[in-house]
């Protein structure tokens, strides 16, 4: 039986799609990306372009639960305003200037801020990136010259 004219462009979209999903399928295999069944942790250090040996931070911060991240986040945040202070007075943004111990700025957190609410965090955390916006022209100015930008 032929086919009739009006058939042939219906017969012609399911051919060309099947014919095109063909070729595609070798190159889609060529670019996937290899999976692993190992399951394996890789416990590293891991590498920073500067400072490779900073402080290990406070252990509740990697344990905290995550409706209380918001905890972490503020502290880590205060972390870095204080070592940004410590440059901008002295000058200096050797490694344990810009990444100090963590003991500090963990004892003003747990002291000060630990107990308020979220909201409360949340309008620490916005002054305290509003500070960090003020000192970073001097920061950055310092640690590049000291390579540690």
């Amino acid at each position: 039986m032929p086919l009739s004219k009006k058939g042939t462009p219906q017969m012609r979209k399911p051919i060309l799609a099947l014919m095109l999903a063909a070729l595609a399928g070798p190159l889609v295999a060529q670019t996937s990306p290899q999976v692993s069944n190992d399951l394996t942790v890789d416990m590293s250090p891991q590498q920073y372009r500067i400072c490779n040996d900073r402080p290990a931070r406070p252990t509740w911060m990697d344990e905290i639960n995550p409706r209380e991240a918001y905890k972490a986040a503020a502290l880590m945040e205060l972390y870095e305003i204080r070592a940004w202070e410590e440059i901008a007075e002295s000058g200096d943004c050797s490694c344990e200037t810009r990444f100090p111990a963590w003991d500090s700025s963990d004892g003003e957190y747990h002291e000060r801020y630990a107990g308020l609410s979220q909201a409360e965090h949340s309008a620490f955390r916005r002054d305290w990136i509003e500070v960090r916006k003020q000192l970073e022209p001097s920061v950055r100015t310092i640690c590049e010259a000291q390579g540690n930008w």
